[in-house]
C-alpha cells in the first residue's frame, strides 16, 4: 500500500531541509518510491501575523511505503521535526520542516491525534501541484470521485511547473548557437534550476519556420555530450531537476532515456507507433504536441475562421484513444496545444486565451508560448521585450491552471509569478 507525505520548509537552507527529512524517514523504515518536484508557495498566515512569518515555502510530495502503523509513522515524523529543529512555537511560525501524512491508501482515519486524508489538501495547490505531478488521476478517500487534478480547477491560487528551454542548436529562432559550449549551458541550467525550474528541457533540432530536419544521428550527436554531462551532473542530488528530451525520433528517445533523461517532449505529438510503443513500455511522462506540420510552415495553419480550441480538442480525443488502446498510461501523458505550430497569430492567441479547458480531458497540459513569433502584433522584437511579453502571458496561463510552462528565461518567469502570487 503506498503511502503520500507532504514534506515543506520555510526556514535556512530549505532545500537541504528537505533532503536531511527525507532521509531521516528512510532511517527509520520509510521506503520512498517517487519524489515529486519541488514547488514554491508563499506562506498560510493567520491575521495579524509577525511580518517576519512571510517567508515562502518549498514544498514536495513522497510517494512511499511502510510497514509502521499509522500512529507510529505520525510519532516518527513529530520525533524527526524536533532532530531537524522544529520546536513548539506558533504551528504558524517558519519552522525547518514540516512532514505531514497526506493519504494512506484508501482508508479513512479519525482519531485524537490524526486525520486522514489531512484536512483541506483538496484546497491546498502546494499539495495539489506536486500530486498531480505524481498521479493526475487520484482520488481522495471520502470526496467523491474527483482526481487530484478536476480538484485543482477550483483553486484560485495554482502553482505552476517551471520548464526551462535550452537549445543545443545553431539555428533555433530566438537563441540559436548561443549554447555551444558546455559551460554555457551549465551555467544556464544552475540560474534557471536556482530560480525554481523543475524541468530541463534539451533540444538539438530546430524547429523553428523554415528549418532544415535533421536525421536522428545528426540529432543525438549535438545532444549525447550535453545529455550526458548534465545527468552526471544531477546523478547524486536526490531534488534535482527533471531532464527532458526535445526529440520527435524514437530512437533518440530511447538512447536519451538509456543516458538517464526522464521524460520525452514529442512536438510530432506522440503519433509515430516506435514513440507510442516506447510510451507503453515505461513509466516516464511524454509531452504530446498538437501540430500542422514540421518544422512549422506559416503557410499551413488551421483552416481560418475555424474555432482553434475545438480543432485541436478533436485532436487530442481521437490521440488518446489511440494511446489507450496502445496500453499508453494517460497518467504519464502531457498535452501541449502547440502554439504557432500550424496555426496563424490570432488562432495562437485564442488557444493561449482557452488553454486551461485542454486540463479537462484528464491529462496536464503544458504551454510553450516563450518569445513566439505571435507576440510581433504587440511586443517588438527583441529578446528582452519578448521575454517581459512571455511573462505577462505567463501569468494568466497559471491562473487558467495550466500545469507547466516551457520558457527561455525561467527567472524572470518565475519572478514575476512568485510576486503574482504573494498577491493573489
Amino acid at each position: 500500500m503506498h503511502i503520500f507525505l507532504g514534506l515543506g520548509s520555510n526556514v535556512g537552507d530549505r532545500r537541504a531541509n528537505l533532503v536531511r527529512a527525507i532521509e531521516a524517514l528512510e532511517r527509520c523504515g520509510v521506503r520512498i518510491a517517487r519524489l515529486s518536484p519541488v514547488v514554491e508557495s508563499p506562506a498560510l498566515l493567520p491575521d495579524g501575523a509577525p511580518a517576519e512569518w512571510n517567508r515562502p515555502f518549498l514544498n514536495l510530495v513522497a510517494q512511499c511505503a511502510t510497514d509502521r502503523k499509522p500512529e507510529s509513522l505520525l510519532g516518527e515524523l513529530k520525533r524527526i521535526e524536533a532532530e531537524l529543529g522544529r520546536g513548539d512555537a506558533d504551528k504558524w511560525a517558519p519552522r525547518p520542516v514540516d512532514v505531514d501524512i497526506l493519504l494512506w491508501g484508501r482508508e479513512r482515519i479519525e482519531t485524537d491525534r490524526l486525520r486522514i486524508p489531512h484536512p483541506e489538501l483538496e484546497r491546498r495547490s502546494f499539495v495539489l501541484t506536486p500530486l498531480i505531478a505524481l498521479e493526475p488521476s487520484l482520488t481522495i478517500p471520502g470526496l467523491g470521485g474527483k482526481t487530484v487534478l478536476e480538484w485543482s480547477f477550483e483553486l484560485e491560487d495554482h502553482i505552476p511547473l517551471w520548464m526551462g528551454i535550452f537549445n543545443l542548436t545553431p539555428d533555433s529562432f530566438s537563441d540559436g548557437g548561443e549554447l555551444a559550449d558546455w559551460t554555457v549551458v551549465e551555467s544556464r541550467v544552475e540560474e534557471a534550476v536556482a530560480a525554481g525550474a523543475q524541468i530541463v528541457d534539451l533540444g538539438a533540432e530546430s524547429t523553428r519556420p523554415g528549418a532544415e530536419p535533421l536525421g536522428a544521428e545528426t540529432e543525438w550527436s549535438r545532444l549525447a555530450p550535453a545529455l550526458e554531462r548534465l545527468v552526471d551532473k544531477y546523478a547524486d542530488q536526490r531534488l534535482r531537476p527533471l531532464i527532458s528530451v526535445d526529440t520527435y525520433h524514437a530512437d533518440v528517445a530511447c538512447r536519451a532515456f538509456d543516458l538517464g533523461a526522464d521524460m520525452i517532449n514529442d512536438v510530432s505529438g506522440l503519433t509515430s507507433p516506435e514513440m507510442i510503443e516506447l510510451a507503453a513500455e515505461g513509466g516516464a511522462d511524454f509531452v504530446a504536441m498538437h501540430s500542422v506540420t514540421l518544422p512549422a510552415d506559416p503557410e499551413q495553419t488551421l483552416p481560418a475562421g475555424c474555432d482553434p480550441c475545438a480543432a485541436v480538442e478533436r485532436w487530442l480525443d481521437e490521440r488518446m484513444g489511440a494511446w489507450t488502446r496502445a496500453g499508453v498510461n494517460l497518467d504519464r501523458i502531457i498535452f501541449d496545444p502547440g502554439i504557432g505550430f500550424g496555426k496563424d497569430p490570432l488562432q495562437s492567441l485564442k488557444l493561449l486565451r482557452g488553454a486551461g479547458r485542454f486540463r479537462h480531458s484528464g491529462l496536464r497540459c503544458l504551454v510553450g508560448h516563450s518569445r513566439k513569433s505571435f507576440m510581433g502584433s504587440f511586443a517588438p522584437v527583441g529578446k528582452r521585450e519578448r521575454d517581459l511579453a512571455t511573462a505577462g502571458a505567463s501569468l494568466n496561463l497559471v491562473a487558467q491552471g495550466v500545469d507547466i510552462l516551457r520558457v527561455h528565461n525561467v527567472p524572470l518567469n518565475a519572478s514575476a509569478w512568485l510576486a503574482w502570487a504573494h498577491l493573489n
